[in-house]
Parts: C-alpha cells; sequence; structure tokens
C-alpha cells in the first residue's frame, strides 16, 4: 500500500487527551471525534486536514490514556498512517486494533517538517520526503497487521476470516 500526503507535525509525548480532549468523549461517532481531533493544541488541524494527509510526531506519541478514540479520530480524520520517532505502546496497539498503520524511524523524524510531502509504503516501511529527497526506512509491519489495516481493523479482519 503506497501512500502520500502532506504532513502535520507534532512534538514528542502528544498524549491521548491532547489527540481528543476527554470533554468530547461523550460520542462514539468516528466522525464527531474528528472534529474535535488536536483542537486543544492545533485548531486548524481538524478544519483543514485533508483525505491522505500524514500525521507525523516525535517520541512517546499516543502516551497517557488508554483510549481507543485516539486513534479512531485521527483515522476519522482521513489520515491513513501516522509515523512517529516512537509510541506509547497501548496507542501502537489501539492504532492496530482501529486499522491506523503506525510507523516508527526514530530520530531520523526531526527531518520530517510540518508541511512537506510523504510517500510511505507500509509493505515495506519505506518513507520518501518528496519534499526534500531524504529516504526513511522504518521496519515493515508484519504481513497480518497490514491485513488489519486494510480490512479496516481487527473486527473486519476477523469478520472476514
Amino acid at each position: 500500500m503506497i501512500l502520500e500526503g502532506n504532513v502535520w507535525r507534532y512534538g514528542d509525548n502528544i498524549d491521548t487527551d491532547v489527540i481528543i480532549p476527554a470533554r468530547y468523549l461523550n460520542s462514539f461517532d468516528p466522525k464527531e471525534l474528528a472534529s474535535h481531533c488536536m483542537v486543544d493544541i492545533d485548531e486548524s488541524f481538524a478544519p483543514n486536514v485533508q483525505d491522505g494527509d500524514i500525521m507525523v510526531g516525535g517520541r512517546n506519541f499516543g502516551c497517557g490514556s488508554s483510549r481507543e478514540h485516539a486513534p479512531v479520530a485521527i483515522k476519522a480524520s482521513g489520515v491513513p498512517v501516522v509515523i512517529a520517532a516512537s509510541f506509547a505502546r497501548i496507542f501502537y496497539r489501539n492504532a492496530i486494533n482501529v486499522g491506523l498503520p503506525v510507523l516508527e524511524i526514530g530520530d531520523a523524524v526531526e527531518h520530517i517538517h510540518g508541511g512537506d510531502r510523504l510517500r510511505v509504503d507500509i509493505a515495506s516501511g519505506t518513507i520518501v520526503n518528496e519534499t526534500t529527497g531524504d529516504t526513511f526506512q522504518a521496519p515493515p509491519l508484519p504481513g497480518f497487521i497490514q491485513d488489519i489495516a486494510k480490512a479496516g481493523g481487527l473486527i473486519e479482519y476477523v469478520k472476514g476470516k
């Protein structure tokens, strides 16, 4: 799966309360959650993100609570992949469960800036910054995790088996 999109760049320790603030958790509707995604640190994200745009974070992305709402809000915003230096383990697992691919690239993330355009090959883990020409390598997601993402999440994947 090859994805291309413009970067929305965030820093280290972006927690789930920032991704989707608790005051908006009275809804389970993904589009409603998406309309409030990142609002506390970037009011421009929800109204301006385009389908296919790529979210890039620093270290420990998705730390905080174990709420699955955070990757749901990101995915429902039209973001097909999140790239970060590292992810909080529970966020990483929840992202897989909802079918949102996540790729870790360590310190190389410092070479990706907001507004850059990326081409991401989920199968190989190759990330090309089309703005700068830089290429980065993330560990590729195992085939079954790619299958979960293609199915739209773990529940749909299991239903299809």
